[in-house]
C-alpha cells in the first residue's frame, strides 16, 4: 500500500504554465538569465559594437551643443584674435584640454614602464 504525499500529487492541467502569483499575467521568462547561465563569451567584437554606439551618441550630443551654440565669440590666443561660434570655441578647448591630459599621461606611463625595465 502507497500514500501519496501532497507533493508526490500529479499536476493539474491548468496548473501546467501557470504565471507564478508575483509575476504579472502576460510576463515574458527572463533570457538575459538563460544566456548568463550559457556562458555566452563577450567579445572584442561585441566591445568595440558598443563603444561605436557610444561614440555616435555623444557626436551626436555634440553636434546638438554646437548647433544651439552659434552665438559669435571673439577668441585670442598668443596675440592673434579671431571670431569663432560659441560652440565651437568650447569643444576645440575641450580637445585642447583631452589632449594636454593625453600627453601627460603618456609621459607617465613611459615613466613607469623604464622604472619597471630597471627593476627586471
Amino acid at each position: 500500500m502507497s500514500f501519496e504525499t501532497p507533493g508526490d500529487a500529479p499536476e493539474r492541467a491548468e496548473d501546467v504554465g501557470a504565471v507564478p502569483p508575483d509575476e504579472p499575467l502576460g510576463a515574458q521568462p527572463d533570457i538575459s538569465r538563460d544566456r548568463r547561465s550559457e556562458g555566452i563569451p563577450k567579445t572584442r567584437t561585441a566591445r568595440a559594437h558598443n563603444a561605436l554606439i557610444a561614440g555616435a551618441i555623444v557626436l551626436i550630443l555634440l553636434l546638438v551643443f554646437i548647433l544651439e551654440n552659434t552665438a559669435s565669440v571673439k577668441v585670442s590666443y598668443f596675440g592673434a584674435g579671431f571670431h569663432l561660434p560659441l560652440g565651437v570655441a568650447l569643444l576645440l578647448a575641450a580637445i585642447g584640454g583631452a589632449l594636454l591630459v593625453g600627453i601627460v599621461g603618456t609621459a607617465r606611463i613611459l615613466q613607469l614602464r623604464r622604472t619597471v625595465r630597471r627593476q627586471r
